[in-house]
């Protein structure tokens, strides 16, 4: 009998497993403690006295989260090296804790096992479980390449287009591109890229890079392999693509209606680049967080489509933020379903789960109630109104960095409720999703049927 009790050895070896949401939570949760050790540093700062605790661990959560939240200004305010500090924070973020994590397994030891394969697919999201070293090999050259390019292409304009010396233009190059592949949204510029709303080659580089890293790696790697047959895409990429195209539109061109008369933005422009600055206003929404207007003097109507977009944020496994634009696709086709009265959703030639659509329902239910109760504290906690409330709620949440200017105002506590909505913003739908994925199992028996009145 004690023999039939026992259990199978692979049983009792992985007895310890952790759920991969609790290992990415507890890695980010590392990376964002060292990287606020490090911004206490004297040395992190300009002035050679250390930071204090609120403002390293907001900026080292804004960097890891990949937000782009300050509440001191990132160029004057830190030092070379807490700069650096913030760049590789951000590159880490952007990759993912657990990516890296993987290479690192990778490079030291060739081999690669199913728990750490099981870790990094929560993280990259990979399809394939037998090809996660390969995939997250693609990820790092993918992203150092995209960013290097990048880098190149603004150093040569700061330099050729803007007088900038040489060795600052690269180091502003550099840092810009990492920050806009990684939709961070940080900048070395007091005024963020202000001073750049004309300039199309800065602008259109910075958009590009943020829409690269946004799309998500998935859809990239199956774009380059059959971009030229829409008809073989997955759901994931169908859903991914068309979405960015029609919010990237829409987006554009709602700010740029609302706001072309407003004479604290687009109203002394003209209209080229009108069209510019609204279209780069609509990227930055999709999580980016750089800014090349005022957002403090936008007016409401923009601020709430821009809530809008900023709360849906670009494709899973990039690096953007928000519930992402598959699980808004997902509820769409959902409710087009039910508003025809067929029993399965369907998009293209693919049926959905009913599982992906629970997943998608839970993410966006919690998240939304996240960032009512985050708006409803900011309000009660500040003197700041809803509208601006709700903004910098979103905005921390969905990762984007956007800010309408009261973040450097807010007191301490109202500090600690954005770190918060960052780090669960940055994790959040990530854990849940793979921890509802996890947690399905089949039920060996069904209860009666029931329905209840709806609406």
């Amino acid at each position: 009998m004690g023999l039939m009790t026992r259990r199978p050895a692979w049983q009792r070896r992985n007895t310890g497993f952790r759920h991969p949401a609790q290992v990415i939570s507890i890695g980010f949760g590392t990376a964002v403690g060292l990287g606020t050790a490090l911004l206490s540093l004297p040395v992190a700062t300009r002035s050679g006295q250390s930071a204090p605790l609120i403002d390293a661990l907001f900026t080292a959560t804004s960097a890891v989260c990949v937000t782009g939240l300050v509440t001191v200004d990132t160029g004057s305010y830190w030092s070379s090296f807490g700069q650096v500090i913030i760049l590789l924070l951000i590159q880490a973020g952007g990759l993912g804790i657990m990516t890296l994590a993987t290479l690192f397994t990778v490079l030291v030891s060739r081999r690669l096992g199913l728990r750490a394969r099981f870790l990094a697919q929560a993280e990259t999201k990979s399809l394939d479980l037998s090809d996660v070293r390969g995939v997250v090999r693609r990820i790092v050259v993918f992203s150092l390449v995209s960013e290097a390019v990048v880098a190149v292409a603004l150093a040569l304009r700061f330099a050729a287009g803007h007088g900038e010396p040489v060795w600052p233009a690269i180091c502003h190059g550099v840092f810009h591109a990492v920050s806009a592949f990684n939709n961070a949204g940080f900048s070395t510029n007091a005024d963020s890229l202000v001073g750049y709303v004309t300039d199309p080659w800065v602008n259109l580089v910075v958009a590009g890079a943020v829409v690269l890293g946004g799309l998500g790696f998935p859809v990239v790697f199956e774009l380059a392999r059959c971009w030229r047959r829409p008809a073989m895409w997955s759901v994931m990429t169908r859903l991914t693509v068309v979405l960015t195209v029609t919010l990237l539109t829409l987006g554009t061109a709602v700010l740029t209606l609302t706001e072309r008369t407003n004479p604290a933005t687009l109203g002394p422009l003209s209209g080229p680049e009108k069209l510019l600055a609204g279209f780069f206003a609509s990227t930055m929404t999709r999580t980016a967080g750089f800014n090349s207007l005022d957002i403090g003097a936008m007016r409401p109507e923009s601020l709430l489509a821009s809530d809008v977009l900023m709360f849906i944020g670009g494709g899973s496994a990039g690096t953007a933020g928000g519930i992402k634009v598959t699980t808004f696709g997902l509820l769409a086709f959902v409710l087009w379903s039910e508003m025809r009265g067929e029993t399965h959703v369907n998009v293209g030639r693919r049926r959905v789960p009913p599982s992906n659509q629970r997943q998608a329902l839970a993410v966006a239910l919690l998240s939304v109630g996240a960032v009512i109760a985050a708006t409803f504290a900011l309000v009660v906690m500040t003197n700041h109104g809803l509208e601006r409330a709700l903004f910098e709620a979103v905005s921390a949440f969905a990762t984007v960095g956007l800010s309408t200017g009261i973040t450097g105002s807010l007191p301490p506590q109202a500090d600690l409720l954005l770190v918060v909505l960052m780090f669960a913003g940055r994790i959040g739908p990530l854990t849940l999703a793979s921890a509802l994925a996890l947690r399905e199992r089949t039920r060996r028996f069904e209860l009666p049927e029931e329905r209840t009145i709806v609406g």
